[in-house]
This record gives C-alpha cells, sequence and structure tokens, in this order.
C-alpha cells in the first residue's frame, strides 16, 4: 500500500485545510421570563394652526404681610376664675389655613383663618398653678394695593411663614354669654407671603403682545361683593 507524505514547495507555506463547523441547534431558554426591550418614542412636531401664542406677563411680585388677631375672654380657658396669667404659649397650625383671595382694580384681598392652639399657665384665685388649653382659630386679613391689577389677572401666594406672635393680657371684653365685661387676652399673628399677578397675552411671531380679554380691566359702577366660604366645624376645632 502506497504510503503519503506530505509534499513541500519551496517558498509557500503547508497547506491548511478547515475545520467542519460543527452544527449547533439554537436554543431559545427565557429562565427568567421574556426580556422586552422599548425604544423611545420620538417627538413629533406639533400641527399649529397659527404662529401666535398665549403667554403669562408679570404685572406685580411684592412680599406682604398678613395679621391674624383674637381678643379671648380668660373664662374660656377655665370656669374658676383666674388670679394671674404666668404665661401664654401659642402655636399656629399652617398646614390647615383656610384662605380665600381675590384681586379687584388695583387691589388684592385676603380673608382667612388659622388654626391655634392656645395654652395658658396661671395662678387661680387659691394661688394654685393651673393649665388652660384652648383650640380655636383666628381670622386674618389683607388687602394689598397692587396698581394695574385686574379681576381676571391670575395670582399666586407662597406659603404662609410666621413673623411673629403677640399676646396682652388685661384687656376687657364682653364674656361668652355677651352680657359682662371680663379680662380677657389679646392673640396676635404677623405672617408673611410673596404675592405675585400675571396675565395671559397673546404674542405673535413679531413679537407684539396683546390682552387676551382687553376689557379685562373694565369695572361696573357698583363695588364687587363676595361670599367667601366658612372652614369645616365652624372654625371650632
Amino acid at each position: 500500500m502506497a504510503k503519503c507524505r506530505k509534499v513541500s514547495v519551496p517558498g509557500k507555506l503547508p497547506m491548511k485545510f478547515p475545520k467542519k463547523k460543527e452544527k449547533h441547534e439554537k436554543k431559545h431558554d427565557c429562565p427568567t421570563g421574556c426580556k422586552c426591550h422599548f425604544k423611545k418614542p420620538g417627538l413629533k412636531p406639533a400641527k399649529l394652526n397659527s404662529d401666535c401664542f398665549v403667554e403669562n406677563a408679570l404685572v406685580g411680585t411684592k412680599q406682604v404681610q398678613k395679621v391674624a388677631e383674637a381678643t379671648l375672654p380668660l373664662t374660656l380657658f377655665t370656669a374658676l376664675g383666674v388670679g394671674s396669667i404666668v404665661s401664654v404659649e401659642v402655636v399656629p397650625n399652617l398646614e390647615n389655613i383656610t384662605m380665600n383671595a381675590r384681586i379687584i382694580k388695583n387691589k388684592v384681598v385676603n380673608i382667612g383663618l388659622i388654626p391655634a392652639t392656645i395654652t395658658l399657665n396661671f395662678l387661680d384665685v387659691d394661688g394654685g398653678l393651673q393649665l388652660g388649653v384652648l383650640n380655636t382659630t383666628i381670622p386674618f386679613q389683607a388687602h394689598t394695593d397692587f396698581p394695574g391689577a385686574c379681576p381676571e389677572d391670575n395670582l399666586t401666594e407662597t406659603p404662609l411663614e410666621v413673623e411673629g406672635i403677640f399676646t396682652q393680657e388685661g384687656v376687657p371684653v364682653v364674656d361668652v354669654a355677651g352680657i359682662t365685661l371680663v379680662e380677657g387676652i389679646i392673640v396676635k399673628i404677623i405672617l408673611k407671603t410673596t404675592i405675585t399677578v400675571t396675565r395671559p397675552v397673546i404674542r405673535d411671531a413679531h413679537g407684539n403682545v396683546c390682552d387676551l380679554n382687553p376689557d379685562r380691566c373694565k369695572q361696573d359702577t357698583d363695588a364687587p361683593s363676595f361670599t367667601f366660604p366658612g372652614p369645616d366645624n365652624e372654625g371650632i376645632l
């Protein structure tokens, strides 16, 4: 039987024959369930009917103060009588404020109620130290001059912040029955906020601006009148 031998040709590399590839079956295993990949949809240009836009123009912004004040008879804290007051603590609840606001011509008007817990430390008529706690709401109001503001403008106010709390004892006030004068205390809370008034206007492609409502600042001859809704439980906490 003839033997095969390698034949070498000068100047050439030995010939190599490619190996046969083995066929593998594709496996579709999903041990953890299906894995889906989603593409974010591209933005499509909006179809506009005109080249004008509605935007808000700034009428003005300013920081203002509001005053919450009430005069309370000491009989609300105790029915036994108060010899002398040791201390008064007022804790306002800013998260549950009831506030209503309206714009009239050149003015912003606010009316509201702020819940508060008033704690009174006092000596009774026998000299004993007593504690009286009253949960109530204290009314506040403010009217801010705002030249250029009109009734149909937009009003934005930042959350109210407390600037100071003041109390004064020895104030005569009508008792709960409304018959006689008794000793009371004044409670005053100074609040601050920033008022911003804006107005919707139309701007065209050339930069010209016109009011969305040209008659917004026209006011009837009669003074405007508003009735605001009251808080739950008639303000008694």
